[in-house]
């Protein structure tokens, strides 16, 4: 069963950081892509960033290139979301979602390529 479990939210004062986690389990890890998604209360869910694990190749929305970073650590079967310089427009649930490699699309993030899901992570950023 593939599990998706994200953690490492919280609640941080704006210009701060933090990293979230993707704990992965349930499929081969180097066949997939993992992407990172947000909504705010209100609003669509959006892509933020995405990483094809085999090749470590990445992909970020142009709005949060430079402040976030996404990495894995392939032995662990964890991707991270690195957020600099957070915003309060950054308060969102982040959710991490999985699909193979070979289904997602080359340089858009699209919530529509991804079958798999966590549950998300609340980040709140205060002014």
């Amino acid at each position: 069963e593939v599990q998706l479990v994200e953690s490492g939210g919280g609640l941080v004062q704006a210009g701060g950081s933090l990293r979230l986690s993707c704990a992965a389990s349930g499929f081969i890890f180097d066949d997939y892509g993992i992407g990172w998604f947000r909504q705010a209360p209100g609003k669509e869910r959006e892509g933020l960033s995405y990483i094809i694990i085999s090749d470590g190749s990445t992909v970020y929305e142009d709005d949060v290139r430079g402040r976030f970073t996404i990495a894995s650590d392939n032995a662990k079967n964890m991707v991270y979301l690195q957020i600099d310089s957070l915003k309060p427009e950054d308060t969102a649930v982040y959710f991490c979602a999985a699909e193979k490699a070979k289904y997602i699309t080359r340089l858009n993030i699209l919530k529509s390529d991804f079958r798999y899901w966590g549950v998300g992570t609340q980040v709140t950023v205060s002014s």
